[in-house]
């Protein structure tokens, strides 16, 4: 609540910031031009309410649905877990008799995606807590609030790194302005997605779901390639899909004749 209350108070800073421009930079900006971005921002805030309000009420049916879902979706999740051994038993029946492949993909998926799962929890605890250590010792506002959401975006990779440099930009800037504590946040913002992404990551699944980190990186780049933002999310568990595959699959191994 306290940064919904200090809102219009970072607006008035953002305002009287761009009032200082043409002061700093009277060959670049010129005060008309300031005046003009501040009602031309005015008017942009005043058509996102409206837009904001007819959205509310045209999404009232998609409202409902969503209620509809977190009523039903736990309701079926607690029925899956609680008779998954009749469902497993159910879903068997319809498969070939002979299938130890397909076990074998399975038992491998089942244990891979443990690892990820853990991989990923591990992966958010360290992002969000040196995180928040970087913006504590910087005297970011809202660290502990900023911290938790740059752990939450790992989740989803790439992609959640650039949503989440919005709001730490954005506090930054409210609170510091254009100067060297801004830079000096940014750097340490930027240097923390880079290590997670080029380091944490391939390190981290590399142990925990047994791939290479290339076939990670690999993994990211051509399944993002063809599904974009889903293909990105659900690349390692793809890729780890493809391995269990592989692992499990038949093979010919070659005799060698004896030489005598």
């Amino acid at each position: 609540m306290t940064l919904f209350n200090e809102a219009p108070g970072m607006l008035a800073k953002w305002q009287s910031v761009l009032l200082l421009l043409p002061e700093r930079y009277p060959h670049l900006v010129s005060d008309e031009q300031v005046l003009l971005a501040i009602e031309v921002a005015r008017g942009e805030v005043g058509k996102i309410g409206q837009l904001a309000l007819t959205f509310s009420i045209s999404s009232l049916p998609l409202l409902v649905n969503l209620m509809i879902y977190l009523v039903l979706v736990p309701i079926l999740v607690f029925f899956f877990l609680k008779d998954r051994h009749m469902i497993g038993r159910w879903a068997r029946g319809y498969l070939p008799r002979e299938r130890a492949l397909i076990n074998r993909v399975a038992d491998e998926m089942k244990r891979q995606i443990a690892n990820y799962i853990r991989g990923k929890v591990i992966e958010i605890f360290i992002c969000g807590g040196v995180t928040y250590i970087a913006f504590a010792a910087l005297g970011l506002n809202y660290a502990a609030l900023l911290a938790m959401l740059v752990g939450i975006s790992v989740v989803v990779p790439y992609v959640g790194a650039v949503v989440v440099t919005v709001p730490v930009a954005l506090i930054g800037l409210f609170q510091w302005g254009w100067g060297d504590q801004f830079i000096y946040l940014m750097i340490a913002h930027g240097i923390i997605q880079a290590l997670d992404g080029n380091v944490l990551v391939p390190l981290l699944f590399s142990e925990a779901v047994n791939l290479h980190p290339v076939a990670i990186i690999c993994a990211v780049l051509l399944f993002g390639g063809l599904w974009g933002f889903w293909g990105i999310f659900f690349a390692i568990p793809l890729a780890t899909l493809f391995k269990a595959v592989l692992d499990a699959w038949p093979r010919n191994e070659p005799t060698v004749a004896p030489l005598l």
